[in-house]
């Protein structure tokens, strides 16, 4: 997947996102749950406190020391029960201390002097042995004014046991909500761009030839919808340009044959007339040379537009281009033959498809020619025509002077000439290469070129088999 792809960016904002808040929101459960376990921890050791001063410290003066510590042992055991108590007195003596518990041996806790401690707090003790103990001390006024200090603590690897559990859950259910965030955007993600996938396959099926064809609409009143529209509105004032442009084409094409015509038929007058004047007659011939080549320009703008707006398509047959290449490139051996260029044709089995058998043949003139213009003598040139993955391949391949690599983008522009040696001293206008490439494309094909200065030329020329287009 492209990086810089929009539907890339997409996938990774949303599973990034729902990945952040769902790792925001484990961090917060495990606060949440930590903080809500100690304190409930400490509310029962303050409450085991409240109750051993409540019931035994406020009547010490009546039942004596030694009662409350009895009563202390047996009513809560705290050994027993993995937790402990100690009772300080006033003048810092120990009333009671519970003994080593099942998990851990409080004789390190020292006890707290009663005079520095001013009201109730809870810490955490971490034993000599590596034990952590919760720790409330409650602070106990009695009557006479005497102050005791009454600790209780517990163990806290309860507590760790279950945060334990928490993180690996966490640890492992957050990459795994992250896999399932990115598998869920990108069926949402591709839900969602199904309609700009559709629009841009379209879009690419929209050529010159078919501009009356719209892109689809999907009526939900937002932005994609909007884009549609958009587009078609585009689409349409595109068209509207390309017909005037065509039409202008063509009009201007058949209103010039005309007044060429009898130009120069005018011409050839002159010069019959002027034979007795051989400088005239040279000027007469120099003029007709110009009206012939002005004629040709007009003739292949003409079957441009022609091309350009589909007519070709009226006289479509079904043949095989393999015979057609072969017989052309016999008929344009004599002009090659006159340089000293050597021309061969392979053409390999039947190569069937359906289109202009003219218009196909003028595209092997027109390769032909411009390669034998521009092979120097001594040179070859092969034509090669088959059919591979469904498409008939036909290729002309020389050993001229090559075209430049800054040209090549641009060589089959309309009135485009690479330098001096594709002037008009060649008898070109830039029109042969430009009327391939509509040729091509009116057959729903494309040309296409290789070069190297100096080494020659490759012409590739592919079409839809007559097999693949019936299907």
């Amino acid at each position: 997947m492209n990086p810089r792809s929009i539907r890339f960016r997409l996938i990774i904002w949303y599973a990034g996102l729902l990945t952040g808040v769902f790792l925001l929101f484990g961090v917060s459960l495990y606060q949440v749950l930590r903080g809500y376990l100690e304190h409930s921890l400490a509310e029962t050791l303050l409450r085991r406190s409240d109750q051993i001063a409540v019931s035994l410290l406020s009547n010490l003066d009546k039942t004596g020391e030694r009662y409350v510590a009895d009563e202390i042992q047996s009513r809560y055991a705290p050994e027993k029960y993995d937790r402990f108590v100690r009772v300080t007195k006033p003048d810092g003596g120990v009333l009671y201390a519970s003994g080593p518990a099942a998990s851990f041996d409080p004789s390190g806790l020292r006890p707290l002097a009663v005079n520095a401690v001013r009201g109730d707090f809870t810490q955490k003790e971490t034993l000599p042995d590596g034990v952590r103990l919760l720790m409330t001390t409650k602070v106990f006024q009695a009557v006479d004014g005497e102050r005791f200090l009454i600790e209780s603590g517990a163990p806290m690897a309860p507590i760790e046991t279950i945060l334990s559990h928490l993180l690996l859950s966490l640890l492992i259910g957050v990459p795994l909500l992250g896999l399932v965030a990115v598998g869920g955007g990108l069926f949402l993600v591709g839900r969602a761009l199904a309609p700009v996938v559709q629009i841009a396959r379209s879009a690419e099926h929209i050529t010159l030839h078919n501009l009356n064809e719209r892109l689809p609409l999907t009526k939900t009143g937002d932005e994609l919808e909007q884009l549609s529209l958009a587009l078609n509105r585009m689409i349409a004032r595109l068209n509207e340009a390309f017909e005037q442009n065509r039409r202008f084409l063509a009009d201007a094409s058949h209103e010039l044959r005309t007044p060429l015509a009898a130009l120069r038929g005018e011409m050839e007058s002159v010069v019959e007339q002027a034979r007795t004047s051989p400088e005239l007659s040279d000027r007469a011939g120099s003029v007709l040379e110009e009206v012939d080549r002005l004629a040709k320009i007009v003739d292949a703008l003409f079957a441009i537009s022609r091309l350009d707006a589909g007519e070709s398509q009226q006289e479509w047959e079904r043949f095989d281009l393999a015979p057609l290449a072969a017989s052309t490139t016999e008929q344009m051996s004599l002009l090659a033959e006159d340089k000293g260029i050597g021309v061969s044709c392979n053409a390999e089995g039947k190569v069937s498809v359906d289109g202009d058998r003219a218009r196909i043949k003028q595209v092997v003139v027109n390769l032909l020619d411009n390669a034998i213009k521009y092979t120097p003598p001594g040179g070859t040139i092969n034509l090669n025509v088959h059919a591979r993955d469904g498409k008939a391949v036909l290729e002309v391949v020389d050993t001229g002077m090559g075209i430049p690599a800054s040209a090549l983008p641009h060589i089959f522009e309309r009135f485009y000439r690479v330098d001096k040696a594709r002037s008009r001293d060649a008898g070109g206008a830039g029109l042969g290469l430009a009327i391939v490439k509509s040729i091509c494309a009116a057959h729903g094909g494309k040309v296409e070129v290789e070069s190297v200065e100096g080494k020659g030329s490759r012409f590739r020329v592919e079409l839809p088999l007559a097999t693949a287009v019936a299907k």
